[in-house]
């Protein structure tokens, strides 16, 4: 029976690849065609503001840091809006051992003493998908869970195999985050322009808020539901995990005892820039002993896809 609906998920992650596979083909026509209009028209586009995700209030969980290099920039040296962003609210964690961690990444070290030095909080051997079995995150919640570049590093060249093993990182990762995740309201869009389409929308996997000026988090007053930011590049293999889906519409469980996996609404997704975050590398999950950084995924953009669980 449970072998039974193992197949069955594999199915279905599947046939969603086949979607997306076929849905990319339409919007690369359809960004030919606008790019044909584009040159035709006259002017330049005002220059746009990186979104910057969080506010100085903000309890923010970073999964899988790896170098810690993201926290320290978010520590160190981050964006003016968050100068007042206390230290003490910042957890990093890694899913390596304190010694795996310093073993792969040679520079982490440095970094993680300047994070403690500062009073922000680091946690090593956390598995992104067992959050609730780290005792040191027990009955805490926060208003940022955030998750650069997830993978599950396990090195497999079947193409099919490999997205279905991430695909499994992150409907654990959005099972497990639940228990972290601070309760309230449904954060309100607190933008300068309107989305295109009702965020609702099932087919509006990317809602683009580029197009605003000063895009801060969703508002995060007193009593709002804390958010989950997953960034990965925005091209292949990368797009055929179908993360927006997986969060929205996730398949059933893999076998009976298994707990459902929760529905999460799109708040929005925006380019990740890199440069706002002073210091940050994003390092492959092998670490520096794999001898480069390897050139999957070249091309394209870093994104990052908010999220919020639905009532």
């Amino acid at each position: 029976m449970g072998h039974k609906k193992k197949t069955s998920l594999k199915t279905t992650l599947q046939s969603q690849q086949i979607r997306l596979k076929n849905k990319e083909k339409a919007a690369h026509a359809a960004e030919a065609a606008e790019l044909k209009t584009k040159h035709k028209g006259k002017g330049k586009a005002p220059a746009l503001r990186p979104t910057i995700p969080f506010t100085p209030t903000d309890k923010i969980l970073l999964i899988g840091e790896g170098n810690f290099s993201f926290a320290h920039a978010l520590v160190i040296d981050p964006p003016l809006s968050l100068e007042h962003l206390p230290p003490s609210n910042i957890t990093a964690t890694s899913y390596d051992s304190e010694e795996e961690c310093y073993d792969k990444y040679p520079d982490a070290k440095s970094k993680v003493d300047v994070l403690l030095e500062r009073g922000a909080e680091v946690l090593f051997g956390v598995d992104g998908t067992r959050l609730e079995k780290c005792n040191a995150l027990k009955k805490r919640l926060f208003d940022r869970v955030v998750f650069n570049f997830p993978h599950a590093g396990k090195g497999i060249t079947d193409q099919d195999r490999n997205i279905l093993s991430n695909q499994m990182l992150i409907l654990g990762f959005l099972r497990s985050v639940v228990s972290c995740l601070a309760e309230g309201t449904i954060p309100t869009r607190n933008l300068s322009q309107k989305p295109k389409k009702p965020a609702d929308d099932n087919d509006d996997d990317n809602m683009n808020d580029d197009e605003d000026i000063d895009s801060p988090s969703p508002s995060t007053t007193q009593g709002v539901r804390g958010t989950v930011l997953i960034t990965l590049r925005n091209v292949p293999p990368y797009t055929n995990w179908d993360v927006p889906r997986l969060a929205k519409t996730p398949p059933k469980p893999a076998s009976l005892g298994t707990p459902p996996n929760p529905n999460y609404k799109l708040l929005r997704s925006f380019v990740f820039h890199r440069k706002m975050w002073k210091g940050y590398e994003h390092r492959m999950t092998k670490g520096e002993r794999a001898h480069g950084r390897g050139t999957t995924g070249e091309g394209g953009e870093d994104r990052t896809w908010e999220f919020c669980l639905k009532d």
